[in-house]
């Protein structure tokens, strides 16, 4: 029993190994290329036209904070600042050793499509503790005319009624536990998870989630082909998607590795964001009805969807 014990031990400990190993390698080269957007082959006119950068110039804000991630960093359109209006928030959760300065350009893509994208440098984001911070921030500036005796911004002008969420590997834990297991978690509309961290090594890693507990509609997208994606194979994935008892999608990006998930299904990530928070009924077209773009696209395999 004690030499079982102590293999488990040895496993465990060359997990957690592996993961500060690819944590490290993450955290010193971007994890998003500057380019991704025109290098990325999309498979329909949907995911094309959202794989494309929005009408919305962008203007980057970051705020210091005495917490383990050390800032906020929150992109949004530059016409907010003279707008009586409110906009829609994506809240991102952070894979293993990626901080959100390592992917700013899936951050600024996503704000041109006229939402507020606002992230941390949190290297740890499986419990969504940062994406909770994120949260309670910008009530923060939606709340007060004046911060520190500066004019705000943002008061008024975050839409709290469709928010949205995604998150990349560790981070697609983060989402889950986001929308299940936090304070705010009624607060989320609609969420994305990317390439999540399968439940097996979720929890030999101590980062448990229960997926049975999601509401909010939900899609999941991992890589396949080409060797798969070690984070979550295939049947994983299936059996993540069939604990989820919420409106849901699954699909596979053919010949995408892990880390390329972050960006390179950006085209439908965006989409599902402009259907479920902007109510954009062109983008609805790659996920609903008979002929849904995403079921059919020919770079995606072990399409699934329940309403």
């Amino acid at each position: 029993m004690k030499k079982a014990f102590k293999i488990a031990g040895l496993i465990l400990l060359s997990i957690i190994v592996v993961v500060i190993i690819i944590g490290k390698i993450l955290s010193s080269r971007p994890a998003a290329p500057t380019d991704y957007q025109q290098a990325v082959q999309t498979g329909g006119e949907i995911e094309a036209k959202y794989m494309a950068n929005g009408g919305y110039e962008v203007v980057v804000k970051e705020s210091a904070v005495l917490q383990q991630f050390d800032k906020f960093i929150v992109y949004y359109p530059a016409e907010l600042e003279g707008s009586d209006r409110q906009y829609p928030v994506i809240v991102l959760c952070n894979g293993s050793g990626t901080p959100l300065s390592k992917y700013p350009t899936v951050a600024r893509h996503l704000a041109s499509w006229g939402f507020i994208v606002v992230g941390t440098e949190e290297l740890y984001s499986w419990n969504a503790f940062g994406a909770e911070m994120c949260l309670r921030y910008l009530e923060r500036l939606n709340d007060n005319e004046k911060l520190e005796d500066t004019l705000n911004i943002f008061y008024h002008k975050v839409d709290f009624d469709n928010v949205g969420i995604v998150g990349h590997s560790q981070g697609g834990v983060g989402v889950i536990n986001a929308i299940t297991d936090i304070d705010h978690k009624g607060t989320y509309k609609a969420a994305v998870s990317l390439s999540p961290t399968n439940k097996e090594l979720a929890h030999d890693l101590f980062w448990d989630y229960d997926a049975t507990l999601i509401n909010a509609p939900i899609m999941l997208i991992s890589g396949a082909g080409g060797g798969d994606d070690w984070v979550v194979t295939g049947e994983q994935l299936q059996a993540l998607y069939d604990d989820i008892h919420a409106p849901k999608l699954m699909a596979r990006r053919l010949n995408t590795a892990h880390n390329a998930v972050l960006y390179s299904a950006n085209g439908y990530v965006t989409a599902w964001f402009m259907w479920h928070l902007q109510e954009d009924e062109y983008a609805a077209g790659a996920f609903t009805g008979e002929h849904a773009e995403i079921l059919s696209n020919s770079l995606y395999q072990d399409q699934r969807r329940e309403s």
